[in-house]
């Protein structure tokens, strides 16, 4: 099984087929509701009549009820939350979607909204009988303007298919995730993906011109404008963006898409210490400039479990830390240099004690695979506890050690990973299996330790399922409560992904 594991994750990386890996194991996780303790709301149940109005607007094909169809969209792909619906609906249109949602809303069914599903939240699956609306046939590209980037697209897109069609023009999406193979473009503007290469491109706060949603009683809301400037009003878009599906489905997207990178370089370094990672990130601001894309890290033992578990080659020796850079520009000749003396420099100031700086498209997608493979590797065996949260840079890896300390032998790898340039560490606790002892050393002193730093419990990853009752140590009761407020003012019978982003209230 291991074997068979190790290459379904390497396949991953290649053609990301990130649901081959969440069904790689005959094993089905443990039910969610039993797992956490959760307590069913008082919605109503499907029934024969119900499934008989979905097929009459969608047909026959595009309402899955039978099990064996239904039970790969009831499971997260790292398989650490299971949901137990009967029924997947499979709209075409905005028009199915909302005729979807009024009648559920008349009927007090809940529905979960589903995109790629390759959250690590439990915020794309159900917890309990919610019906799963999926949006993988919302799929087509409406308009891309050449002169000003703006691209309509439908929310099932595939990001990696929107990425190499905008490629085509000359032009990028400005989202990037090691999961663009298999994730959806509204799922990441419903969690406000981060991705690599965020320090160059913002967050989709930022790139999202405008998009289209359906409330839960059916409303469409039309906000898909492609202009950069519109300040007319509420900037509706940002009640959606980040929600998690809680506020109202989103069916189509308007996305700013940058002018494609003549030039792509990428470094991989050897570090001693993390502090000379901040040292090294300063210098990199200062040397590289404008064309600094990426500024990854990932300390010894996520690259090693990597090399290990996946078989993947490392381009360099082994080091306590790692460091990725990319940059992106106009001058392939002026790039590399930028970077090669920006290696030479710091070699020399021995903040860097090895590495390897490439052009290559071969090259640079073996360094990247290494990085990107990091949260697919701890999968191979174990339990693997994954935490995204963001901290302040003088502070980002404070956390591992002392993990590393509280957890003795109970686990097999604490690591660190991820964005230094906007303060995002991914954090992996893997252990041999899943109790409540490990649950209990984990949660919630992870999410004290952040806000003790004056961090977030969730820099990209959203809140889902499995962190709305710790989201106070990132929301003070204030914002909690108008939170709630816009949710009840938006879905009044709460039928929009429940149990997910916001705390029950006693």
């Amino acid at each position: 099984m291991l074997n068979t594991i190790r290459q379904i994750v390497l396949c991953a990386n290649k053609r990301h087929v990130l649901e081959q890996i969440r069904c790689a194991s005959q094993a089905l996780p443990q039910l969610s509701a039993e797992k956490y303790n959760v307590k069913r709301k008082a919605f109503a149940t499907v029934q024969s009549t119900d499934v008989d109005y979905f097929k009459s607007i969608l047909g026959n094909e595009r309402v899955l009820t039978d099990d064996n169809d239904v039970t790969p969209f009831n499971i997260d792909w790292i398989k650490n939350c299971r949901g137990q619906s009967k029924v997947v609906l499979k709209p075409k249109t905005t028009k199915e979607v909302s005729q979807i949602l009024s009648y559920c809303n008349q009927r007090k069914l809940a529905v979960c909204p589903q995109g790629g599903n390759t959250g690590l939240v439990g915020g794309s699956v159900p917890v309990f009988d919610e019906i799963v609306v999926n949006l993988m046939l919302m799929n087509s590209i409406v308009t891309l303007d050449e002169i000003s980037g703006a691209l309509i697209c439908e929310a099932g897109c595939i990001l990696e298919t929107l990425d190499n069609h905008v490629r085509e023009r000359n032009l990028i999406m400005p989202l990037d995730l090691g999961a663009k193979g298999t994730c959806q473009v509204g799922g990441n503007v419903s969690t406000n993906a981060g991705g690599l290469r965020l320090l160059r491109y913002g967050n989709l706060h930022g790139s999202i011109l405008g998009l289209e949603a359906v409330k839960a009683d059916g409303t469409i809301i039309d906000c898909l404008k492609t202009l950069k400037k519109d300040n007319t009003g509420y900037h509706l878009k940002h009640l959606f963006i980040g929600s998690e599906g809680t506020l109202g489905m989103v069916t189509k997207v308007a996305i700013h898409c940058p002018v494609l990178p003549k030039a792509v370089t990428v470094g991989f370094f050897g570090v001693k210490s993390f502090d000379n990672i901040l040292k090294l990130y300063k210098s990199a601001k200062s040397s590289l400039g404008e064309i600094l894309s990426a500024f990854e890290m990932a300390d010894h033992d996520a690259i090693s479990i990597t090399v290990k578990n996946l078989n993947l080659p490392n381009p360099i020796s082994e080091y306590p830390f790692y460091v990725l850079v990319e940059t992106h520009g106009s001058d392939e000749g002026h790039d590399g240099e930028k970077l090669t003396r920006f290696l030479s420099k710091e070699m020399e100031s021995g903040l860097i004690l090895d590495g390897t700086v490439t052009s290559e498209p071969g090259k640079m997608q073996t360094i990247w695979n290494l990085r990107e493979s990091i949260a697919g590797a701890g999968l191979v065996q174990g339990y693997v506890f994954k935490y995204d949260v963001s901290i302040p840079q003088k502070h980002y890896y404070d956390l591992v050690p002392k993990l590393k300390e509280r957890m003795g032998d109970k686990a097999t790898v604490v690591c660190g990973y991820g964005h230094v340039g906007d303060g995002n560490i991914h954090i992996n606790v893997s252990v041999p299996e899943y109790t409540r002892e490990v649950v209990s050393l984990l949660e919630p002193y992870v999410f004290e330790q952040v806000a003790a730093l004056q961090g977030s419990i969730s820099a990209e990853h959203g809140v889902g399922f499995r962190k709305p009752h710790y989201i106070h140590y990132s929301k003070d009761e204030s914002a909690l409560r108008l939170m709630r407020d816009l949710k009840t003012l938006m879905d009044p019978n709460g039928i929009l992904n429940p149990y997910k982003v916001l705390p029950e209230v006693d």
